[in-house]
């Protein structure tokens, strides 16, 4: 592993390293270590299973489970019971969902880590890299080796965990919020081919308070609290390709976390560096319509698109189409006629096209 990889691992999941050769070893197959000597990531592997577990359960019971009384008003009197919205079922599927195989391999994939493995001469002919269950092995490999470097330092490993598998975006379960997080990773991967970097640390009195805002160094565009009471934790955020650095504190973490995303989402739209729906579409034109509408439903641009036709004839008796575009929630509907069906379905669709990209 170069250093160059290295800093990359290190800054991809928020965690930098006392113990070098740990990594390394996590990266490293056993065909590797069988030809060249050294120690393989099999047992990081066993350890950082078990690790996984742990945080994705921890992480689970404290986004949907609380205990029955606030510490303020606790009394002996009050049974102080551990509540949850979810039963042991939905629990054990969003677990299962989360440590799948194909989940950390996908994770892996998002990371970019699986070329930088070490592999003997069998395996790199085979290009086991790009099995699922390689990939996931190397996933629990890192776990394991930040598991040991930080000796079992939970919130480390919590952090890390977050950074490598980004529960929120996976589940869906942002709560109130947006799932920020998400949809400033996905503008860096699809946009820059990059993903973002977040630096978690205990919150400094040092950094200077300005109201309710927080100012860190001379790059940084003030953004408001994510939390207002005592913030225990602080999180910058780097987006490839923007010279803005995005600070925000909370009370865990998590909240520190997703307060940068959001307010990187917030400076983005604002300076339009979003993509458009017209961004999604490279060459709109009427023979790809019908396929090109489709393509923004399904992306989340709106509904699929339905269709309505009444077919008449002409003087001469010859048939005549006529189609109707109907998109819900688009307030325009688009029509063509002609002796085509094919022809007239797709005029309405193009028509379409052009005002849900010029409109949207």
């Amino acid at each position: 592993m170069t250093q160059e990889e290295f800093v990359t691992v290190q800054n991809r999941i928020d965690y930098q390293f006392n113990n070098r050769d740990l990594l390394h070893q996590a990266f490293t197959r056993k065909s590797y270590a069988e030809e060249n000597g050294g120690q393989d990531n099999e047992v990081l592997e066993f350890i950082g299973d078990k690790v996984l577990d742990l945080v994705v359960v921890k992480y689970l019971a404290e986004s949907f489970g609380s205990f029955a009384h606030d510490y303020e008003d606790f009394s002996e009197d009050d049974a102080d019971e551990f509540e949850c919205e979810l039963g042991e079922g939905s629990l054990s599927e969003m677990k299962a969902q989360l440590v799948q195989k194909r989940m950390l391999s996908a994770r892996i994939d998002k990371l970019g880590f699986a070329d930088y493995l070490y592999m003997g001469r069998g395996d790199t002919d085979n290009h086991v890299e790009k099995q699922e269950s390689v990939k996931e092995d190397l996933f629990e490999a890192i776990l394991g080796a930040v598991a040991l470097d930080s000796n079992w330092n939970l919130e480390e490993l919590e952090n890390v965990v977050e950074h490598m598998l980004d529960p929120e975006a996976e589940l869906g379960q942002d709560g109130e919020f947006e799932n920020y997080i998400g949809m400033v990773q996905d503008w860096a991967s699809e946009t820059q081919g990059e993903l973002p970097l977040y630096h978690s640390e205990p919150f400094s009195q040092s950094y200077m308070y300005r109201g309710n805002r927080y100012n860190y160094g001379d790059n940084l565009r003030n953004v408001s609290l994510f939390v207002t009471a005592y913030p225990k934790r602080m999180c910058s955020l780097k987006l490839p390709g923007v010279e803005v650095i995005f600070l925000e504190v909370g009370q865990t973490d998590r909240e520190a976390r997703r307060g940068a995303a959001k307010a990187a989402y917030t400076y983005l739209k604002e300076y339009n560096m979003l993509p458009t729906i017209r961004d999604e579409i490279e060459n709109p034109n009427k023979e790809d319509s019908i396929s090109q509408l489709e393509i923004l439903a399904r992306r989340g641009c709106f509904p699929l698109p339905k269709y309505d036709f009444q077919q008449t004839y002409d003087s001469d008796g010859n048939p005549i189409w006529d189609y109707k575009c109907i998109i819900e929630g688009v307030e325009r509907i688009t029509s063509a006629k002609s002796s085509s069906k094919k022809d007239a379905k797709k005029q309405a669709a193009f028509e379409m096209l052009q005002y849900v990209l010029e409109a949207l």
